[in-house]
């Protein structure tokens, strides 16, 4: 899934400029077959290598007591979000998710840091964590503040 949204990305980030490019000025400029190269090496680095970084670095788990998250492709970010302070519990299907089968569960707490979110679960594991998340937020007391 990760390298299906590289791709998109680098058609839209580096492909689209490119083709516009060579549509304005036909590849007249002396630099413009070096720059759309280099575009390539660059989208080509991009596609193999954030992939397999992402896959090697984000980890979840749900526990009796939390949720813990640890993702990100530059900057790396690792969370734990207590069961007492779950607010919401949501799982998401974007486009290019749902041809893979995949989904994403978007935990809601209070804090001003945002959502956890644990990407690339199957359809049905999602589901499924959603619901066991929901209920071990519903049954634990107390508001851990």
């Amino acid at each position: 899934m990760w390298a299906a949204v590289g791709l998109i990305e680098v058609l839209v980030l580096l492909g689209a400029p490119q083709l516009f490019w060579a549509r304005i000025h036909d590849w007249q400029h002396a630099w413009s077959l070096p720059m759309a190269i280099a575009s390539g090496v660059v989208a080509a680095a991009y596609l193999v290598g954030m992939p397999a970084w992402r896959y090697r670095v984000h980890r979840w788990e749900a526990t009796p007591t939390a949720v813990y998250t640890q993702s990100g492709w530059l900057s790396q970010e690792r969370r734990i979000a207590p069961l007492s302070r779950i607010q919401t519990v949501d799982v998401r299907r974007g486009p290019v998710a749902q041809l893979f089968r995949l989904a994403s569960v978007r935990v809601t707490t209070a804090s001003a840091a945002g959502a956890l979110e644990i990407h690339g679960l199957e359809s049905a594991d999602a589901d499924r964590l959603a619901e066991q998340l929901t209920a071990a937020a519903a049954a634990e007391r107390g508001d851990a503040t």
